[in-house]
């Protein structure tokens, strides 16, 4: 594969609900394109796009699969991503390295959830894009009603370049109304025809040539004017309209037939950004201090930088780095530094990577997409630079993970290896999170969903031979008094030589603060050097509270008497004085239980609101708020027990037929119910 001019590549990503083909598309432009002899599947696990084992088994994409190809003297980077939402960590990646966008949409399914959601990732990212209807040979049967679903929830901005030929079965294809040409699919490939007689295409043509006089204010004269466009009018306002995100070109096709795939070619390096044309032509970036900004012009005369924004971790042929050049150019056995941490490497080989297979190369340039193999240090994220140049990239932001559970190896021969094999998944996808529970021991699993952590299960197995089960986690109660004692705490050891001797008395108080220690020791009747032993004692002793062993918080403690022995006191005694008057104050005291609260914030579309709100009551939740959002939808701010919503990731899907999200944090602690709380301790008892 040639290295191409800025100019002649396009890094666009393919994004959509799930199976509405658009790994499909991608087999069908690869062979559109003479870059295959035929046409892959996903069902036959032949596709180019997901080639990985457990995509195969499963039978949808998990990974963002990198296509390049070259279409009349053009190249395309085609970033194919999943469509289901738990993997959307997946879809931030590859949309950080776009140009634009091509959303696919299932023509006899409509505007489906993961529409609307790649469509709003989209519009927050300022993405130009193209719409291309998949499958209008499979139920679209009412074209003009599938057009205002899309006006209605995508927005007016939906302009349709295309006007099909038939409908179902009978879809043979379509009118360009930009070209006015029609397209017609002879059995093996489409073919110009004249339009046909009993379609009319004043009104579609007379709306996009509004939309093309909206971009440009001559252009707008010009149209009242009634004065027509030239052709290179038409394009360069389209061209500008469609990068400034004013207008968005729907395109129709059939991906399993070839139809459309060649127009939409042509709309890709028409409309879409080159990547100079991208945040105009330069990147921002941070010197190795993180303070000083700076600015790389978007071109092979600069000095080398780019992103790592993907990685895959095969156990055979190593860590592969799927990075985007920015600026300069690289070439094998170059140094370059991992500039976010000041590490200097050699790039031991360069190739462009289409789906599993490696096309080996001399050299990739600014605006292109390159591979590299066995940089250990590197990670999705980092920033690759010249190493006397550097510069730091913002690192790809990925969703937060909503779903925690704990996970534990099957066999206990495989306890050392699990932390260090998700070590490693973590380079290849950096939105889940592994953490330890120190006080519960656990390690916790955090992922977008079921079917993401599940995925983690299986590539643990597959990849790595170890073997793992999810869990619920445990939460983290606590325990408090809500009564003021007092306790004497007596330490007396005597073996022979010298003895061991302390003696405190020490008042113990509900406080709002975790921990508070106060010295009120009068006339010396314990030494300034055991004061702070006795305090050391409390925060051991805190530790284990007596109803369920939990950690005790929201305590003063006031140490105001004692006494000392001149040659028997000693630290270690003043400590465990302080440890018995905590177990002993403890006995005599009115503990409670308490529950950690999070504030959560969920967002949904206002018809599953008052759902919500009802399930939320019966978590124990309470409402704090509700604000507008856009797209009809309405953020519900809510403080609810951690305990109620372990699984709520599953449950809200359900809830809004995937539409809803939420992010939460701990808030606070409070007093759980008697009844539930006896439960907890009951439950701890019988372990």
């Amino acid at each position: 594969m040639i290295s191409y001019e800025m100019n002649e590549i396009r890094n666009i990503t393919l994004l959509g609900h799930r199976g509405s083909g658009k790994s499909s598309l991608v087999e069908a432009m690869l062979y559109m394109s003479n870059t295959t002899s035929k046409m892959g599947s996903v069902d036959s696990q032949t596709s180019v796009s997901d080639f990985d084992k457990e995509e195969m088994k499963q039978g949808f994409s998990i990974n963002t699969s990198v296509i390049p190809l070259e279409y009349l003297g053009h190249k395309y980077n085609i970033l194919d991503t999943p469509g289901y939402s738990d993997f959307s960590g997946e879809v931030s990646s590859a949309l950080a390295v776009s140009g634009g966008a091509v959303l696919v949409i299932n023509g006899a399914a409509g505007v489906e959830v993961g529409t609307e959601r790649a469509w709003r990732t989209l519009e927050e990212m300022e993405i130009p894009r193209i719409i291309f209807i998949n499958k209008m040979n499979k139920g679209v049967h009412n074209y003009e009603k599938l057009l205002y679903e899309m006006k209605e929830k995508l927005g007016k901005k939906v302009a349709p370049f295309c006007i099909p030929i038939g409908f179902e079965e009978e879809f043979k294809g379509f009118v360009n109304v930009v070209d006015l040409k029609g397209r017609i699919f002879n059995g093996e490939v489409c073919e110009d025809t004249p339009i046909p007689n009993e379609i009319d295409i004043t009104e579609v043509r007379n709306l996009l040539l509004e939309a093309i006089a909206e971009t440009d204010e001559r252009l707008l004269e010009k149209y009242f004017s009634g004065i027509e466009f030239t052709e290179e009018e038409i394009r360069q306002g389209l061209h500008d309209g469609v990068i400034s995100g004013e207008i968005v070109p729907v395109v129709i096709g059939s991906a399993s037939n070839g139809i459309g795939v060649t127009t939409l070619f042509e709309m890709l390096y028409n409309y879409l950004p080159t990547p100079q044309e991208v945040t105009e032509g330069f990147k921002t970036g941070y010197g190795l201090n993180r303070e000083e900004i700076l600015k790389r012009k978007v071109s092979v005369d600069e000095p080398f930088s780019a992103v790592i924004f993907k990685t895959i971790v095969d156990p055979y042929m190593g860590k592969i780095s799927i990075f985007k050049v920015n600026s300069g150019t690289i070439k094998k056995d170059d140094e370059v530094l991992i500039a976010n941490k000041n590490i200097k490497i050699k790039i031991g080989n360069i190739s462009f990577f289409r789906g599993g297979k490696q096309i080996p190369s001399d050299i990739v340039q600014a605006g292109d997409i390159g591979a590299t193999m066995k940089i250990l240090d590197a990670q999705t994220g980092d920033t690759l630079c010249d190493k006397d140049n550097p510069i730091i990239y913002n690192v790809i932001e990925f969703p937060k993970p909503c779903l925690y559970m704990s996970i534990i190896p099957k066999e206990k021969s495989d306890d050392d290896k699990l932390s260090g094999a998700l070590q490693r998944l973590f380079d290849e996808d950096p939105s889940f999170s592994i953490g330890r529970n120190f006080e519960t021991k656990e390690l916790i699993l955090g992922g977008q969903g079921e079917k993401h952590l599940n995925i983690l299960l299986n590539k643990l197995e597959n990849k790595f031979g170890v073997n793992a089960i999810l869990k619920e986690p445990e939460v983290s109660y606590r325990e408090t008094i809500k009564n003021t004692v007092e306790a004497q705490g007596r330490h007396k050891k005597q073996s022979g030589g010298a003895g061991q001797f302390g003696e405190v008395f020490i008042k113990f108080e509900p406080h709002e603060d975790e921990f508070s220690f106060y010295d009120n020791i009068h006339g010396g009747v314990v030494p300034r050097t055991y004061i702070p032993a006795v305090e050391k004692g409390l925060i051991e002793a805190k530790v284990k509270g007596k109803l369920a062993g939990y950690p005790v918080i929201n305590i003063k403690a006031t140490l105001y008497d004692g006494s000392y022995h001149p040659v028997d006191s000693n630290e270690i005694s003043f400590k465990q004085a302080a440890i018995l008057a905590f177990r002993k104050g403890l006995e005599n005291a009115r503990c409670v239980i308490l529950e950690p609260i999070v504030k959560m914030q969920i967002v949904a579309p206002d018809e599953y609101i008052g759902d919500i709100m009802g399930d939320m009551n019966k978590r124990r939740g309470r409402i704090l708020g509700m604000e507008p959002k856009a797209y009809s939808e309405q953020l519900l701010t809510v403080e609810v027990p951690e305990s109620e919503i372990l699984k709520y990731a599953v449950d809200l899907k359900s809830l809004t037929q995937g539409r809803g999200r939420f992010e939460y944090e701990f808030l606070k602690y409070e007093e759980l119910q008697e009844n539930l709380a006896q439960k907890i301790i009951d439950l701890r008892k019988n372990r």
